[in-house]
């Protein structure tokens, strides 16, 4: 048996349309997976979608009406066995600049919408005897981090419920898991590099030092590692890592 094939599983992606979720889509589609991806921008969901043979599904997944749209769509295509929640948005600032609408703009879609899909689907795999949530989650969601306290609270959050879902699905057949990666080589790292020159003044190579400083190996995380280690919690042989939350950024939360 190929305990690494997901040859017949179906697999969802959100946020699948560039980065992260693009590379996690490429690498269960080579493990054999039919891989579903779903975002906000139709053009990059195609383009990922032609590559892998694949399927695009437009929403937003901070439009609960609109997520509920889309996992009606997806229900259509067949029973959902690997589920990836990725879909996620930061934004920075000191408490007092933390308004309500963004604590709950970045609560929704890196807290609630995870939550509210997980349990549409993972039903579906427990009755199947089999299944895999990964939540994309951060480092962030195990320690703390200067003017992000609603990021923080959110990938919190979602580490909290892998942990906690864990314990309900444990004799299930389904794994549930966080991969929490530092700062990655995507465009939220560009972004968060754009602010830091912003408010700073220094350059874009200092801005990127301040970024790549942080971790012990002194380098941005690639899309593929992550997309590495969600393949392999998908794998047979990986039944066994349950309730985890898989860190990825070189030594930093270790230090």
């Amino acid at each position: 048996m190929d305990t690494d094939s997901l040859h017949g599983r179906l697999a969802l992606v959100t946020g699948g349309g560039r980065g992260i979720g693009a590379a996690i889509a490429r690498h269960l589609a080579s493990r054999g997976a039919k891989v579903i991806v779903t975002g906000r921008s139709q053009a990059e969901l195609a383009e990922v979608a032609a590559a892998i043979d694949g399927v695009a599904v437009v929403a937003d997944l901070a439009d609960r009406a609109a997520t509920d749209a889309m996992i009606a769509t997806v229900r259509g295509l067949g029973r959902v066995d690997v589920l990836v929640n990725n879909a996620g948005i930061a934004e920075s600032a000191p408490l007092a600049d933390t308004d309500d609408a963004m604590w709950d703009r970045i609560m929704e879609l890196n807290a609630t919408a995870p939550f509210r899909l997980t349990r549409a689907f993972v039903p579906a795999m427990v009755a199947a005897g089999w299944g895999r949530v990964v939540t994309i989650a951060s480092n962030a969601g195990l320690t703390g981090y200067g003017y992000t306290a609603a990021y923080c609270a959110a990938k919190h959050a979602a580490v909290g419920m892998t942990r906690a879902l864990a314990v309900d699905l444990g004799r299930t057949g389904v794994t549930i898991n966080a991969v929490c990666p530092g700062w990655v080589g995507t465009r939220m790292a560009e972004e968060a590099i754009a602010r830091i020159a912003a408010k700073t003044g220094r350059d874009t190579a200092a801005a990127t030092a301040a970024l790549t400083g942080m971790s012990p190996q002194k380098r941005l995380i690639e899309p593929a590692e992550v997309a590495h280690a969600v393949a392999m919690l998908c794998s047979h042989d990986a039944r066994g890592i349950h309730g985890q939350a898989i860190v990825l950024d070189g030594g930093q939360v270790l230090k």
